[in-house]
């Protein structure tokens, strides 16, 4: 995967609270047998009024937010089912980063799955970085992950966001699930010989199971 280090962009602020996957990626563009044409059904019915055509009150619609790189969204962002079209749609578009208060458990996995960074923050950031974005005037951010710092571009104000070790690990690497798990083969390796030692009888047991089947 593309790893993210540092990324200064336009942060795009959606103050919606619990905005679940079936608003992220509605029903009708999970059709594919692929990850393709999902940037199109990315919030499709806030980017859209009734009759589909481009809804110019919403954020992602209006000039200077074309190429958004920041989600700044309200608590529980990527609640509900467990679509990875979601996340998959977010980074079509052209999503890196996107800040919470809080995110869906199953969602916020399949961010950091797929290299996309869901920065979690304390309610008082989420509320001083809406008070500081606008949603009609564009503002960047700067997110360093290695410091796990949001700045404002011109460096006058920092917070924090909480992030994993593993997770951070990925991002910096570019590693998916796989990867980052072969990291740590050697140990594994160790693991499995320590416990076949203590419980020989247990080694090779689910091989065997299969077999006799």
């Amino acid at each position: 995967m593309e790893k993210l280090i540092t990324l200064t962009a336009v942060a795009a602020p959606i103050n919606v609270d619990n905005l679940d996957t079936d608003q992220l990626m509605p029903k009708q563009f999970l059709r594919g047998i692929d990850k393709s044409g999902l940037a199109k059904g990315l919030l499709y019915n806030h980017r859209h009024l009734s009759d589909g055509t481009t809804n110019p009150d919403f954020v992602l619609n209006k000039p200077g937010f074309e190429n958004t790189q920041i989600i700044l969204a309200g608590p529980n962002f990527g609640c509900g089912s467990s679509r990875e079209h979601a996340v998959w749609g977010l980074m079509q578009y052209g999503i890196r980063a996107v800040i919470a208060a809080g995110f869906g458990e199953i969602f916020y996995s399949n961010c950091f799955n797929n290299g996309l960074l869901a920065a979690k923050v304390s309610p008082q950031t989420s509320a001083e970085l809406f008070e500081y974005l606008s949603d009609e005037d564009p503002c960047k951010l700067t997110i360093n992950v290695k410091d796990k710092e949001i700045r404002t571009e011109d460096g006058s104000k920092i917070w924090h966001f909480d992030l994993a070790e593993r997770h951070q690990t990925m991002l910096l690497e570019g590693l998916d699930m796989l990867e980052a798990t072969m990291k740590d083969i050697d140990s594994i390796q160790a693991f499995k010989e320590k416990h076949e030692k203590a419980f020989p009888w247990m080694s090779g047991l689910a091989g065997r199971y299969a077999k006799n089947r």
